[in-house]
């Protein structure tokens, strides 16, 4: 058992009955608890199709929503000083969302794992629309 956090790659691949329902049931059988962090709702929430809105709803009333506290804040800020010294540019959502993950002990299911490089984060890759 385990903490899912469902990128929102992943959320839209639901809410657009995209296939991956396989992954969702693989989840339940192993007692995953299905989350997703306060950034990817705001985003799956900026993105919504007029049509969207009641599923994206009840998408979202299923889902553990984890916050986005201090040291997740702090640890991205971090990632994001740190990769930038490398020339690397990090987006501040995509930090935030993987400090969050981490905070809650989980691992981050994403289409874009190439968006989260930050070492000891856990990342599945959920090709998006497969």
């Amino acid at each position: 058992m385990g903490v899912t956090v469902l990128d929102t790659t992943v959320l839209i691949d639901v809410l657009r009955g995209r296939s991956v329902q396989h992954r969702l049931h693989r989840m339940r059988e192993q007692a995953d608890v299905a989350a997703t962090s306060a950034i990817n709702v705001e985003e799956v929430v900026r993105g919504l199709r007029p049509a969207e809105h009641f599923a994206a709803a009840r998408l979202l009333d299923g889902l553990l929503v984890i916050p986005v506290d201090r040291v997740a804040a702090q640890r991205a800020g971090a990632w994001r000083r740190d990769f930038a010294h490398r020339g690397t540019t990090l987006s501040q959502a995509d930090c935030l969302i993987a400090a969050a993950a981490l905070a809650a002990g989980g691992r981050l299911a994403t289409g874009n794992p190439r968006r989260f490089p930050m070492s000891g984060l856990d990342i599945e890759h959920w090709p998006v629309g497969a």
